[in-house]
């Protein structure tokens, strides 16, 4: 099942990606005109032009993003002691890094820089990696894992304290695989992973009954005050993307029973006394 849901998932994708959503309907409407079906190309067109000519002046990507980033903040102060910090993979540009035979990160790559701080802030946590690569057709098993290493050595912390798992594909899998590298499996860690990312991230967390802190990183939205009109056609695309993206995960987790609610949300000490259902990992707050 895990690979019927991780193939589909992709294949969704391929699909309701915006930028390919906007090509495909170009493409219909195209074969449309050349059909002699012009009313319908009409109504293809006109909206998705619309649409292209809007995301091209307004940063509507920062408008869905924002919620996601906004939904789980780093903790005001931290705990006095933590049994590890978590770090999910995702900041890696994997066939660059191949293809140069060179460590090289994206926009995830803050996800690393939270790592090299929380590390010194816990001198003795271990830090734990989980995060394989997520391509239908392309092996390269474990690579992601001595990228990982490489970085997260190269911005000194000491390889003794590195534990990596690489076999993950999703989300659901990084928790899943990650428990065997926990020093303590209801132990109390730190979670790093992107802002975006992060609601879907608590939610299979908990699921799993994994006791994490939240510590988003890897902002990509400004505050509503700060947002203006440009013509940034790509960058208001890039923004979208990954936001449009997180928010069919999440719908997609919740309706496959991956998480328990469809927007995880903080849940603060006095939630977690009075709920008796709740997990250990719900007993936690950021």
């Amino acid at each position: 099942m895990a690979d019927v849901f991780f193939i589909a998932s992709k294949l969704a994708w391929g699909i309701l990606s915006p930028s390919n959503l906007m090509i495909i309907a170009l493409l219909i409407a195209t074969l449309c005109l050349l059909k002699g079906a012009v009313t319908a190309a009409k109504y293809i067109l006109f909206p998705t032009v619309f649409l292209a000519a809007s995301l091209m002046i307004y940063p509507w990507g920062e408008w869905v993003i924002y919620p996601l980033e906004s939904r789980f903040e780093q903790p005001s102060e931290l705990p006095d002691e933590i049994d590890g910090i978590i770090v999910l993979g995702g900041g890696e540009q994997l066939k660059t890094s191949i293809s140069w035979q060179s460590p090289q990160l994206g926009a995830g790559g803050d996800r690393y820089i939270a790592a090299a701080k929380l590390a010194k802030h816990y001198p003795e946590a271990p830090v734990i990696f989980t995060g394989g690569h997520n391509f239908l057709r392309f092996d390269a098993k474990g690579r992601e894992g001595d990228i990982a290493h490489q970085v997260l050595t190269t911005i000194g912390i000491d390889e003794t304290r590195l534990r990596i798992e690489s076999a993950s594909r999703n989300t659901n899998e990084n928790m899943q695989l990650v428990q065997v590298f926990l020093p303590q499996r209801s132990g109390q860690y730190l979670l790093v992973t992107s802002a975006f990312h992060m609601p879907r991230a608590m939610g299979v967390a908990r699921q799993q009954s994994l006791n994490v802190i939240a510590y988003p990183v890897d902002y990509r939205s400004n505050r509503p005050e700060l947002r203006r009109w440009s013509m940034h056609f790509y960058d208001h695309l890039d923004v979208l993307e990954p936001a449009w993206r997180e928010w069919i995960g999440l719908t997609a987790y919740y309706l496959t029973g991956k998480t328990q609610h469809w927007f995880p949300h903080p849940i603060s000490k006095e939630q977690g006394k009075n709920t008796s259902h709740s997990s250990d990992s719900d007993k936690l707050y950021n």
